[in-house]
Order: structure tokens, then sequence, then C-alpha cells
């Protein structure tokens, strides 16, 4: 009974872990779904000297749309981060929450004032 138990127990925690968010997550920044990056806008994010460069950038605006499915269209951004397992195709459909929109809103406004190719 207890290995039953235990057994079913270990089951419903992974699949707790596996289900969980899968935001990326940023020593300085935090995580993308869950921390407000513009609070880091003028000292870090669009930093020339110590922020991000704008490939990194690039990578933290995309990664927040592929996790929730994104079909890239730029043979940049399929290379980059791939198309495996995309399922929307509408950008403004993928179902991001209030914070994903605005991290994504505030990294690309860092891109910009960097001068970054979009």
């Amino acid at each position: 009974m207890f290995r039953h138990s235990f057994t079913v127990a270990m089951l419903l925690a992974s699949l707790a872990i596996s289900s969980a968010s899968k935001a990326a997550c940023y020593d300085i920044l935090g995580c993308a779904n869950r921390n407000d990056f513009a609070r880091h806008f003028s000292d870090y994010l669009a930093s020339v000297a110590d922020g991000p460069n704008c490939e990194f950038l690039y990578q933290m605006r995309n990664e927040i749309y592929r996790e929730h499915g994104y079909c890239f269209t730029t043979p940049r951004a399929i290379s980059t981060l791939g198309n495996d397992g995309c399922r929307v195709r509408d950008i403004s459909r993928l179902g991001l929450n209030a914070m994903e929109r605005r991290n994504a809103a505030t990294i690309l406004r860092a891109e910009r004032v960097k001068g970054c190719a979009e």
C-alpha cells in the first residue's frame, strides 16, 4: 500500500512540474511570465555598456513567443529558435498574459534604443 501511494504521489508531483510554466528565467530580470522587465529597462536592458547585446534581446523576446507555440516566419527566427511544436501563426492569438506582453514590448523597446536589426 505504501509503495503504491508513494508511486502515485511521485507521478502527481512530476505532472505538476511538467505542466508548470516554461518561462525563460534570466539572472538579473527574473522570469519572462512573472517579472516585469520594465523596471530594469533604463539601468540594464537599454544600457549599451552593460546590458545584453542585440542577439540576446532578440532571443529573449522571441522565446516568450516560442513558449506559446508561435510559428516563426523569418529565416533568422527559424534558424535561431526553430518551429518544432509550433501551432500558432498569428502572434496576436498566442494568449500571452499581460506580464508577457509587457515584457516582450519592453525588450523590443530596448532593441530599438540599441539600434538592433529586426
